[in-house]
């Protein structure tokens, strides 16, 4: 497993980025070579340039097309699918690229036979990988040790992720008495004792041990644990596994001592400063590209319903300080006039027509870029909320108040992990997101958040 922007990714995971790299680079090269000639092809800069252009866009096109999400693209059909949408967006970002700069365009005749090409290679090698996937080959084994919440969340995750590296070879409850709330796979041995776990371990080829127990006094295993971390196995606790697991935290699961001791939060001047640069750039270059985006919206918000241009509300920021936050007005004029303050529902009456399109772009957010210039926002963070509502999750969530340690965001981890939420339930595993980035937050981070934004708004998901 290797750690990268504070999550761990298995290895195979990552050669298998860079081998179909490979794959696609080494089509459109075969295709030249076929219907070419050269002394020297590896040697020529403008063809070797031109055929990486084809490389990363359509890996771009890959990823954008979730052909990288195993848990979406994990049948060949909804591959094969997803494959011929992805070269048909290549092509047509390729003939913009090429209008624009003709020098970089490849040969009509090469780039048919390598569209061929690449379809017999990256589909065969996707259904060799995603059968290995399917088998677990090259999964890493561990002992997972509890049997309540958390190690059932821990078990769920690994179960529903075909692609998350890990195989529980062994599951050990809380105690003798305790059963397990779900149907426990029969490839996985389920024992009662916590003796012998290094001998344990070893038969079944484990490095790493999870625990994830309800109760640690009198039933931890200190003996038998620490002499597995002397003999080279890794320990965990189950908060600290399901984390990297994830991508977020467990509020209503974990002990305010692993918060208290876990490795994150950490803040400098330096990464304050940083952000606060990336904050204000970012900013500034989005309204201007964005301006006449945000002039013709305008006019078809005035044209579309009676009403301000913009919908004002109060939101509470960093250290529970309110302040004023502009969106786009989306709905009719007074729109909690009747019910009062309320969450957003799906096919919310109150929506207009231009109002239901620019909430499905996120275009409506656009005027708080002006928030994150004047420092009131940052463009990546936890979504502010009003009030009347973090007043009662403050009483119903733990560690809700931890929220407010930064800056509130356009957009943030939460945002592209998890669907709108309205209710308190969804408010709880946004907080779980939310915490996650807290925890863990870097200029990289930041980075990966706004790319997944941008596919996010690209596709209209989770928007009400």
């Amino acid at each position: 497993m290797v750690r990268l922007l504070k999550q761990y990714f298995p290895i195979r995971n990552i050669l298998f980025f860079i081998f179909e790299g490979i794959i696609i680079f080494g089509s459109v090269l075969l295709s030249t070579v076929i219907l070419t000639y050269s002394n020297s092809y590896l040697f020529d800069v403008l063809l070797v340039l031109r055929i990486a252009l084809v490389s990363v866009i359509l890996q771009i096109c890959l990823y954008y097309n979730d052909l990288y999400d195993f848990s979406i693209a994990s049948s060949y059909a909804e591959t094969g699918i997803r494959l011929f949408q992805a070269l048909g967006i290549t092509s047509i970002a390729l003939a913009l690229v090429y209008f624009f700069f003709p020098l970089v365009i490849l040969d009509q005749y090469v780039f048919i036979l390598s569209l061929v090409f690449l379809v017999v290679f990256i589909v065969g090698w996707r259904i060799i990988y995603i059968h290995a996937l399917n088998r677990g080959l090259f999964n890493e084994n561990i002992i997972l040790i509890g049997s309540g919440g958390l190690a059932h969340d821990i078990y769920t995750e690994i179960a529903n992720n075909i692609d998350c590296g890990y195989t529980i070879s062994v599951m050990i409850p809380d105690t003798i008495d305790d059963t397990y709330a779900v149907e426990i796979d029969p490839a996985v041995t389920v024992r009662s004792s916590k003796s012998k776990l290094r001998k344990l371990a070893r038969t079944h080829n484990v490095k790493k041990i999870v625990v994830a127990l309800n109760e640690m006094r009198g039933n931890f295993p200190t003996d038998e644990l620490v002499d597995c971390r002397t003999g080279g196995i890794e320990v965990l606790t189950g908060s600290s596994f399901y984390e990297t697991l994830s991508g977020k935290v467990v509020v209503t699961k974990m002990p305010p001592s692993w918060l208290i001791f876990s490795d994150g939060f950490k803040k400098s001047r330096t990464r304050t400063f940083l952000k606060r640069v990336e904050d204000i750039l970012l900013s500034i270059i989005m309204l201007i590209l964005l301006s006449p985006l945000l002039v013709v919206v305008s006019i078809l918000i005035k044209i579309d319903s009676p009403g301000p241009l913009f919908f004002s509300q109060d939101r509470v920021g960093r250290y529970k300080k309110e302040y004023t936050m502009r969106k786009f007005r989306s709905m009719v004029d007074n729109a909690e006039k009747e019910t009062g303050p309320v969450w957003a529902l799906d096919n919310d009456s109150r929506v207009t027509r231009v109002g239901g399109f620019i909430r499905k772009f996120r275009i409506d957010e656009l005027p708080q870029l002006w928030e994150v210039l004047t420092g009131k926002m940052s463009l990546v963070g936890p979504r502010p909320e009003r009030e009347f509502f973090t007043r009662e999750l403050e009483t119903k969530i733990p560690f809700y108040n931890q929220r407010f340690n930064v800056k509130p965001g356009i957009t943030g981890w939460a945002q592209i992990s998890y669907d709108y939420g309205a209710t308190v339930e969804d408010a709880v595993e946004k907080l779980n997101y939310d915490l996650f980035y807290i925890k863990n937050m870097s200029l990289m981070l930041d980075v990966v958040i706004i790319l997944r934004t941008v596919k996010t708004v690209l596709f209209g998901k989770g928007a009400r």
